[in-house]
């Protein structure tokens, strides 16, 4: 599995051994690249292809996805401009790779513009695992996510993401019809074994 730039984001594409199951768009957290959830990815989503950007945000020379001003405060503009550029590659991704819509696997950074993606173009996930995410936006655009599934990670010692926060956003997801799941982990920001158990068995039931 080769490193590819030829579309419009750095990103590693990794062919499916399954052709009935869905793909996977992995979204690293701060400071990841391409490569970071490729192992994860195998694992939670046996025979699945994988595709897997690189965001095009440096903060401190770390990659990231979009903006923030502060922790835990986010330029919504930039995100707003950062997710349609994203969808924008995924829908490339498909058409040069043959792909079905994938489902999201983010992880902090990754997973709030995985979320973002579910908020402004939903249309081109089939659904999203969220680890570590809150709510990317302070008013979160009017969407219709009927059925659309979602599985959200969060820890209850994470000192990033209050509790509460990680409830707002699945509040609002499922507010906006999306058949969200939600479970809590004894556990800080990092993840866990229980959730990537959780998130390889919620995975197979689609």
């Amino acid at each position: 599995m080769a490193v590819q730039s030829l579309l419009s984001f750095t990103h590693r594409f990794e062919p499916a051994t399954d052709a009935t199951r869905p793909p996977v768009l992995l979204l690293h957290g701060t400071g990841g690249d391409e490569n970071d959830l490729v192992d994860l990815g195998r694992f939670v989503a046996p025979g699945s292809a994988l595709l897997s950007p690189r965001g095009k945000v440096l903060e401190n020379g770390m990659p990231r996805f979009f903006r923030r001003l502060a922790e835990g405060v986010f330029d919504e503009e930039d995100l707003r401009h950062r997710t349609h550029q994203l969808a924008d590659f995924i829908n490339e991704a498909r058409e040069a790779y043959e792909l079905a819509p994938p489902v999201a696997l983010g992880f902090s950074n990754g997973a709030n513009i995985a979320a973002a993606l579910l908020l402004l173009r939903s249309d081109v996930l089939a659904g999203a695992v969220l680890f570590r995410a809150m709510s990317p936006f302070a008013e979160p655009p009017q969407t219709d996510l009927s059925a659309k599934p979602v599985f959200l990670s969060s820890g209850a010692l994470d000192p990033l993401i209050p509790a509460a926060d990680a409830s707002l956003l699945a509040a609002s997801l499922s507010e906006r019809g999306a058949q969200v799941r939600h479970q809590v982990v004894p556990t800080g920001h990092n993840l866990s074994q229980p959730d990537v158990d959780m998130a390889k068995a919620w995975l197979a039931d689609l």
